[in-house]
């Protein structure tokens, strides 16, 4: 049977055992030592953040864009670019701006979006430095969780430096909805990848000196969204003159609505790490914006209602503080499958896909993830292989979720140096 015809599930148990095969060859380290990882981020699988269990105040640049009284441009056009405030770039940032630029929300809607970017110190080269579009991983929801108004977290800093170091600028949008009108879409590929795509186009139109190649690298939440903007980025900016080059993504959350369809009481009958119950706060409270008609509420348990309104504020130390052995089938009072075609939904809301890509995939995943799970990240590698994909695939087998963006680093710094070349 042709493989791109079988029914999805059957399909993913294929993918599942083929994943098996192609992880094999494909995990000999570039040449080269690796830098020596960050203990504590290694130890810890929520380095994506830091700080305590209480929102931190925000630091807006003089640019506060939690309520939008101006028009709105059109998506990819520069709204305003400020000086970043000197407490929020990076040590090896030469010039840092933060932008407010126009986009599409989840909703299909014009919105206000947020970005910082970083440019390297010295003189650009002929034609402008060329682009790192950074995806962040999870903060949260609310507007106090907007990374451009926040220090960077150890582990993103030192890895912002290391791009920065190498003659990259960093661009990193902060999805419309984080400290912006509206909710952030938690895990809606689709519209994330159009702030990030919008992010790049905005700041080169603003007259910065960014070259017109640029790949996209992205962590956890923000490998989906670099994934699905991968396959829509030489489309969406073509117009502006954008040649997009490639992507990398670590720790990429794919696949997850295969499970989470099933969520109801008592499902899944095991107790899961507190980070994986704060995600599914997160995807519960971005599902239930995309979806009003769908009542979720009604599907929620007293206590689930609390955790997911409270997953529309809290960041994510605090969330995940408010969580702590509070479990997603404690959340559910009735199963997520009453609603009638609960899969489809959730795919178009928060799907990876495994066709579309026009340039290279690098696909980096640790075996000892508990946040995203290998067989996530390895069953759309396997998908993409039987799809023949552009796809580089590597895997750590000693590496948590935040430990893996460090042993990845030689081989991500070599697969776009050749891509972007």
């Amino acid at each position: 049977m042709n493989p791109l015809t079988v029914p999805r599930m059957p399909r993913l148990l294929t993918a599942a055992a083929a994943a098996l095969v192609v992880v094999a060859p494909l995990t000999t380290p570039a040449a080269g030592a690796a830098p020596a990882p960050d203990p504590a981020a290694v130890a810890t699988p929520y380095a994506d953040v830091a700080g305590p269990a209480t929102n931190p105040a925000p630091t807006w640049s003089g640019l506060d864009t939690r309520v939008w009284d101006r028009p709105i441009p059109a998506p990819g056009v520069a709204a305003a670019t400020v000086p970043l405030d000197p407490s929020l770039t990076l040590p090896r940032a030469g010039q840092a701006v933060r932008q407010a630029y126009g986009t599409i929300d989840q909703h299909g809607r014009p919105a206000i979006a947020t970005s910082a970017v970083f440019l390297p110190h010295g003189a650009p080269p002929p034609g402008g430095w060329p682009v790192i579009a950074w995806a962040h991983g999870t903060t949260g929801l609310g507007d106090d969780c907007a990374p451009s108004t926040h220090p960077r977290s150890p582990r993103d800093a030192d890895y912002l430096d290391h791009w920065l170091d190498r003659g990259y600028a960093v661009v990193s949008a902060d999805y419309a909805g984080l400290g912006t009108p509206g909710l952030l879409s938690y895990l809606n590929g689709q519209a994330a990848a159009r702030g990030i795509v919008d992010s790049v186009t905005a700041a080169r139109g603003a007259g910065l000196p960014l070259a017109a190649r640029w790949g996209i690298v992205g962590q956890s939440q923000g490998a989906d969204a670099a994934l699905v903007a991968a396959t829509r980025a030489t489309e969406l900016g073509a117009p502006a003159g954008l040649d997009y080059r490639g992507v990398v993504a670590t720790g990429a959350p794919a696949n997850i609505e295969h499970l989470f369809q099933w969520g109801g009481p008592g499902f899944p009958p095991v107790q899961l790490p507190t980070g994986l119950n704060t995600y599914a706060m997160y995807i519960l409270a971005g599902f239930r914006d995309q979806h009003p008609e769908l009542d979720i509420n009604g599907y929620l348990t007293p206590a689930g209602r609390e955790m997911v309104d409270a997953a529309e504020t809290l960041c994510y130390a605090a969330m995940r503080e408010k969580v702590g052995g509070f479990q997603i089938s404690q959340a559910l009072s009735r199963p997520l499958q009453e609603i009638p075609d609960v899969f489809g939904h959730l795919r178009r809301y928060m799907g990876t896909p495994a066709v579309g890509y026009d340039r290279p995939v690098f696909l980096g995943q640790g075996l000892l993830d508990v946040d995203v799970p290998a067989p996530s990240a390895l069953s759309l590698a396997a998908e993409m292989t039987l799809n023949r994909q552009p796809l580089e695939l590597r895997v750590y087998p000693d590496r948590d979720h935040s430990g893996t963006v460090y042993a990845a680093t030689p081989d991500t710094t070599a697969f776009l140096a050749r891509v972007m070349g």
